[in-house]
């Protein structure tokens, strides 16, 4: 009979899991169609060996389990198991961060977790034993394999619990269930078949309620705080695709997760928890703690899948236990350190693949066929790794900040009451998280957002700047804009997922990966990533390639510890960032809210989940010989970090109250109570005037050995290691700026900027530096540098009247001065001198003081012994514009460098315009400076001062007393909410350079074309500049 297969599959799982069951009475109940059991007790012990967290079950029960089997309609309707309220509470194991504890325990658990495996499985092929001749074995694999792919799955009330410190972590979900679709996603008794091996699942979450609360000493929470999170539903789909009918793992996998609406809310007590639980998960995702300790060693068996996820938590990638690492030594250089390093959680996960995707191993047993034969088959399908796509996807998502107050009630035994009051606000839309994974050598991870804004909400500090009588506009309220808004841009950030009806898997065909490392990288470029999403794109790439073969190498190569197999595997990590176009504005509302929650998340005293490794040298490290010398030089791998901003605006406005002297001791590790509450009324200042900085892109490139424990004390043993092993002994940074210019502009009571005056033109800039890796292992090498930077500025010109410079000044104050600014201390004269309407010419024009400094090229480099730095600078201008009748501008030179001087006495010298004769003329100034790193101990160096100067000519000139003695007057004027505004982004006038001006950088702000300035500076690494004029 059916029963005699099916209910040994069923009792299995049940009894493994549930303490205390009686199988013949559970085997009854199950031939009578239905099951209920009450008040189950999980077994712990097996749940921790299985799950291998780096976790402990405090408790963990169940309130009512049901099972109903449709005996008669077996084939047709589903097997339906509820659970009906399951609570489980975790916490961390003790002794997690002990690098000596020693792992006997560890070692005994998962020897019983074998011994329990063993033993299961001949139970319940002895159960199995009798058969039925009226069935065959392949009706009834085939039935059994209908009836598993159609299992439905309930959860109600299922509360999962984690404790650490003073932290609770709560997650309640009201109802779950898991069911079996079609090809349009909806409830059906589905099976795979030779025309279609696709099989499909819907997992629904109802009412999802995640809770962060905070514990006394006793371990009871005083009083709870608002929840994290509150009822969110979302769904999740998965898709399975199989090669053929016969297939226990699928080929490629599916698992994308839709949530419509996410609200979060974070009070000040819940963030320094927050990011205590956001710490923790970093730790597990890079393997910093874990079950694995020092001298364990993985069961082989299971260690064929557990590697095959293990990459995907790499960026710490040490933890691949690959054949790369004999380079380094044969391979005792790495093979203690693959021992030490615990399993990361993604390896985890992925060891459960098997079970979630796939029936059960040995349901081929039931039927009577030969084990050994199974675990051929077995072994088979292991060798091939499915394409894992996990995908998480959100249409809005909307983070508040709230800050919290007790109010204790009149009655002395009454419970204290929170009182929360929101300050910040994070909006986010079409936001993408996708992971994509080959077993050990692939694995790629894109994360992407549409657009986001965050928004100042109601007071701080006491000061009401957004209540709602003050009736300010949502506009004013909106600090930071970044990205398109999602009904203009689409539905892009869906692109090829589940819930896309575009995509391959919902028009029947079989979705197309790019698995090749130069392929991804032609294809998923930043100007790709930008197209789908508009504000944010991350591609994080890591691929292990072996140079005796073509393509990624395959999982049995990693797994036969072969090296001649393997030849020389390449390792490549690679993180791009990208940032869209951008608009921040830093306003006394905006900064005072953001270090509020900088104090908050200070506000804590927790140990740190992982230790920084002692940087101490083995001095019993192994000497290479020439040839494995020359083997490590052929590839030594890297993880590449690069970051890009693009069209990056920045508004600095006039401080209209300023309380930071309540905060920023507090971020400085001064201890100082932020809780200031201030009492004076909050009056917006209009006009505002601010500073107004636009660059038009932004490029941080950042590059670190990936295995830098195991390399410097290698290449620092050797006798002269070459330059290229010395390369990549340090952390290497770039940092390139194009298009930054600079101007004053102002905000009027409509909420509109007026065109900004130029104060610093564009201009380009790069810095370059270096950090040497474990320096210690280098201290009997005075030479080796430790540190070395190098920064070039081709041009830079700063321009500005007096009335302009008293602004600049003024807005300074306001954030240095505590207190509020009233509206006097701003005078509207000068505002309405600087900035005129547009057609308005002032009667009484102002100079114009201009600077101009080229070619400026400083280095810096320090050893263990001594610190020096060198530069030299091109040349130097400073001319003054002063207006004349004729209403043109003339330009009188102040100071001038390098000038020939021999013939500065006569007056020629003063009218003649000097350019300079040649683009290799020699540099105005010219330094070196060198000095002891400690002043007490210096007879092995000495202080060096090298200096060269050429001739500089200085005008003292009667307009520069002018421009000095200038002070704002009262004239009539017309007022400042009269101009024309325009939008917010800063918009400079275009004015071409006249070829007979004296001045170097006498153009207003404008945008150079063809980036010249920046191209020139593009490489970080040069040692002269050398720039002419038009």
């Amino acid at each position: 009979m059916l029963e005699s297969y099916v209910t040994p599959i069923l009792m299995s799982y049940v009894n493994r899991y549930i303490k205390n069951l009686k199988p013949s009475d559970l085997q009854l109940s199950l031939w009578g169609g239905d099951v209920v059991l009450s008040k189950l007790e999980l077994k712990l012990d097996v749940l921790e060996q299985e799950l291998k967290l780096p976790f402990t079950f405090l408790s963990g029960h169940i309130h009512e389990l049901r099972i109903h089997v449709p005996w008669t309609k077996l084939g047709s309707e589903p097997v339906v198991i509820t659970i009906n309220t399951m609570e489980c509470i975790l916490k961390l194991k003790d002794g997690i961060q002990d690098d000596h504890e020693s792992c006997g325990s560890n070692s005994t658990n998962r020897s019983t977790t074998e011994n329990t495996k063993s033993s299961i499985k001949p139970r319940r092929i002895q159960q199995a034993a009798p058969t039925d001749p009226d069935l065959p074995p392949g009706y009834v694999q085939s039935l059994i394999r209908r009836v598993v792919n159609n299992v439905n799955i309930v959860i109600n009330n299922l509360i999962l619990k984690y404790v650490e410190d003073d932290i609770v972590l709560s997650v309640n979900i009201t109802s779950a269930e898991c069911y079996t679709v079609g090809e349009l996603w909806d409830r059906a008794f589905m099976d795979i078949s030779a025309t279609d091996l696709v099989l499909r699942k819907v997992i629904n979450f109802s009412d999802c309620t995640v809770c962060l609360d905070k514990r006394n000493a006793s371990g009871k929470i005083e009083f709870y705080q608002d929840p994290l999170l509150y009822k969110c539903s979302f769904r999740t789909r998965l898709h399975f695709t199989y090669d053929n009918l016969n297939s226990k793992m699928p080929s490629v996998i599916k698992i994308h997760t839709l949530v419509e609406s996410l609200k979060l809310s974070i009070t000040d007590q819940q963030l320094p928890m927050f990011i205590r639980i956001m710490q923790l998960g970093i730790a597990l995702y890079y393997g910093e703690i874990g079950n694995f300790k020092e001298g364990e060693i993985e069961d082989p068996t299971c260690y064929n899948k557990d590697m095959l996820g293990n990459i995907a938590g790499s960026e710490d990638e040490t933890r691949v236990d690959i054949q790369y690492p004999a380079q380094y030594k044969v391979q005792e250089l790495y093979s203690q350190q693959d021992e030490e390093q615990p399993q990361g959680w993604v390896s985890w996960a992925w060891s459960f693949v098997p079970a979630i995707v796939s029936y059960d191993d040995g349901e081929e047993d039931f039927v009577g066929n030969d084990p050994a034969s199974t675990t051929h088959q077995q072994k088979a399908q292991t060798l091939k790794d499915p394409i894992v796509s996990i995908g998480f996807y959100c249409t809005k998502a909307t983070v508040t900040f709230k800050l919290t107050e007790v109010q204790a009630e009149s009655s002395y035994y009454s419970p204290q009451k929170v009182k929360s009051k929101e300050v910040l606000c994070w909006e986010q839309e079409g936001t993408t998280v996708e992971a994509l994974m080959m077993g050990e050598p692939f694995f790629d991870c894109q994360i992407g957002f549409v657009g986001c804004r965050a928004l100042c909400l109601k007071g701080i500090m006491g000061v009401k700047d957004f209540e709602e009588n003050m009736n300010r506009s949502e506009t004013e309220a909106c600090f930071f804009i970044c990205g398109e808004n999602l009904n203009t841009k689409g539905f892009t950030y869906l692109t090829n997922s589940l819930f896309d009806y575009r995509s391959p898997e919902n028009n029947g065909t079989r979705a197309e990966f790019i698995l090749d490392s130069t392929h991804h990288k032609e294809t998923y470029t930043e100007i790709a990533g930008m197209q789908r999403f508009g504000a944010f794109y991350m591609d994080y790439l890591y691929t292990m390639e072996s140079t005796s073969g073509k393509g990624s190498t395959n999982q049995q190569d990693f797994s036969s510890g072969k090296s001649e197999d393997l030849g020389t595997v390449q390792e490549k990590s690679t993180k791009s960032l990208v940032i869209g176009p951008l608009d921040f504005r830093l306003d006394s509302s905006a900064v005072h809210r953001i270090l509020k929650m900088i104090v908050c998340a200070l506000e804590h005293e927790y140990e740190p989940y992982s230790r920084l490794k002692s940087d101490i040298k083995d001095e019993n490290e192994a000497i290479l010989n020439p040839e494995e010398v020359a083997f490590l030089e052929e590839y030594i791998p890297t993880r590449h970090t690069s970051v890009t901003l693009l069209k990056c605006t920045c508004t600095i406005s006039m401080a209209e109250f300023n309380l930071l002297d309540h905060l920023l001791p507090v971020i400085m590790g001064e201890k100082n109570s932020s809780n200031f509450t201030n009492t004076t009324n909050f009056q917006s200042l209009r006009p505002l005037p601010s500073i107004q900085i636009l660059v038009d892109k932004i490029n941080l490139e950042h590059s670190v050995p990936m295995y830098a424990e195991q390399l410097v004390p290698v290449v620092s043993s050797l006798t002269q290691p070459s330059d290229n092993l010395l390369h990549y002994c340090y952390v290497h940074c770039c940092l390139k700026i194009f298009g930054f210019q600079a101007g004053l502009t102002s905000l009027d009571c409509s909420g509109s900027y007026c065109l900004p005056v130029p104060i610093i033109p564009s201009f380009s800039t790069a810095l370059y530096g270096k950090l040497l890796k474990l320096p210690t292992c280098w201290t009997k090498r005075s030479q080796i540098a430790i540190t070395e930077g190098i920064f070039e500025l081709p041009n830079l010109t700063i321009q500005a009247t007096r009335a302009q410079t008293l602004l600049l000044q003024a807005i300074y104050q306001s954030w240095s001065h505590i207190g509020n600014v009233s509206s006097s201390a701003v005078n509207e004269v000068l505002i309405n001198e600087i900035f005129l309407s547009i057609g308005v010419k002032s009667k009484n024009p102002l100079p114009t003081l201009e600077g101009s400094i080229q070619n400026v090229e400083l280095k810096y480099c320090s050893t263990s012994l001594v610190k020096c730095a060198s530069g030299t600078v091109g040349s130097i201008k400073i001319c003054a514009k002063a207006p004349v009748d004729s209403g043109k501008e003339k330009l009188i030179p102040l100071l001038q460098g390098p000038s020939d001087t021999k013939d500065l006495h006569s007056t020629k010298w003063l009218r003649e315009s000097r350019k300079p004769e040649s683009l290799l003329a020699p540099d105005l100034m010219a330094f070196t400076i060198q000095v002891p790193q400690y002043i007490d101990y210096c007879h092995n160096s000495s202080v060096v001062l090298l200096c060269s100067v050429q001739g500089l000519a200085v005008n003292i000139d009667p307009i520069l007393y002018t421009w000095l003695i200038y002070q704002p007057q009262k004239r009539t004027s017309r007022h400042m909410q009269q101009q024309p505004v325009v939008a917010v982004p800063l918009v400079m006038p275009v004015c071409r350079r006249k070829e007979d001006e004296v001045s170097i950088g006498s153009a207003p702000l404008a945008k150079q074309q063809s980036y010249q300035a920046s191209e020139y500076a593009s490489s970080p690494l040069k040692t002269k500049t050398v720039t002419g004029r038009a």
